[in-house]
């Protein structure tokens, strides 16, 4: 649409007022429920820090909003073209569907007239709006903690890399907009594990999430802002030398990371990470212990709560943090995980010292 929406000020009070002149012109999508309205849209207003908007049906879907039931954004000014609203229920009765052409043609309507309907009033086909309405389930999916391919499953994506190509288009900025802003750029990174998330510039890396971490998504939000930056896809040098540091450390080799990390938090914040990182590979720590290590011997509880705040797993080891009476508490990534990581790199550390034992005895 040729619209040029005024600044989110102007657009959040007409959104409270239900101002009608933006009817058509404007969507407001909410973060905390994952669903795009009309500006009249008669549900109660969100918060300011939830609302974001946008000048089209299709820039909210593509964004992964679902439209509301209440204000049925995609009935444009209460408009009811019959072939609209049939196709537009069917895919309500169906979210989940592969909608194809064979699928229009056997409810007696011919595709090429439904794409222009489709075109004329919403700006992209009936079929756009149906991968799209799948997509968003899947972002929804994701950003609920589900893992990857659990996601994948929610949005009938057949192929993992489908899918991954599709939430590659979900998540920061168009590359076409990159030039407008600074930018971080982010990858996946396949692991053992699990799929993970790392964001980084040409040098630094700002964050080392696996993908089913329910708070990646408020992750990525606090990072924008830390940073003033829009996150795009792409590689960096960082993301290739922590690729292959990763390769090295799950194959049992690596037990030092070289990629430069960003230096977020407070003094403590930083000086609690710096403890972390200095624990050895094989060895575990309470909150008690780090504690100690940083002199602060009373700011256990201080020091759970940055070990918490740290959003690159594995490099600033927190899954080596165990309680005081040596259960595993609590890790963003699920406890499987860190069982997996502490018994992973107690036999990197058991084959090092077997190694460093025979060529004493071979001295």
């Amino acid at each position: 649409m040729l619209f040029d929406l005024p600044d989110d000020d102007i657009l959040y009070r007409a959104l409270i007022e239900r101002d009608p002149s933006f009817d058509g012109f404007a969507f407001v999508g909410v973060k905390s429920t994952g669903i795009f309205c009309r500006l009249t849209c008669p549900a109660r207003k969100p918060k300011r820090e939830n609302s974001v908007f946008y000048s089209s049906v299709a820039s909210a879907m593509e964004a992964g909003y679902r439209p509301c039931k209440r204000c049925c954004p995609l009935m444009l000014g209460g408009q009811k073209d019959p072939l609209i609203d049939n196709l537009l229920t069917a895919l309500e009765n169906s979210p989940d569907k592969r909608w194809s052409e064979d699928d229009v043609q056997a409810m007696k309507m011919d595709p090429s007239t439904v794409r222009r309907a489709f075109k004329r009033q919403f700006g992209i086909t009936f079929l756009e709006i149906a991968r799209l309405r799948r997509l968003g389930k899947g972002v929804d999916a994701l950003t609920k903690g589900n893992q990857v391919i659990e996601a994948q499953l929610d949005a009938n994506y057949e192929s993992s890399s489908g899918f991954r190509a599709a939430i590659t288009r979900q998540i920061g900025l168009k590359p076409s907009h990159a030039h407008r802003h600074l930018f971080l750029k982010a990858e996946w990174l396949d692991t053992p594990i699990g799929t993970m998330l790392a964001i980084a510039d040409e040098q630094t890396l700002y964050l080392l999430e696996f993908v089913d971490r329910p708070a990646l998504a408020n992750a990525i939000d606090k990072l924008k802002k830390l940073t003033s930056s829009e996150i795009i896809f792409g590689r960096t040098a960082a993301l290739e030398l922590l690729n292959e540091e990763l390769i090295s450390y799950f194959s049992g080799k690596n037990q030092v990371f070289k990629t430069h990390l960003a230096e977020f938090g407070s003094l403590f914040t930083r000086k609690v990470w710096d403890a972390l990182r200095a624990i050895p590979t094989g060895e575990l720590r309470s909150y008690s212990d780090l504690a100690k290590d940083i002199g602060q011997p009373s700011a256990s509880r201080a020091v759970a709560r940055a070990n918490g705040a740290n959003q690159i797993s594995i490099l600033i080891p927190c899954h080596r943090v165990i309680g005081a009476d040596g259960s595993l508490t609590g890790y963003g990534g699920g406890l499987w995980r860190k069982r997996w990581l502490i018994e992973h790199e107690r036999r990197i550390a058991m084959k090092s010292s077997k190694k460093e034992w025979g060529n004493e005895s071979g001295k």
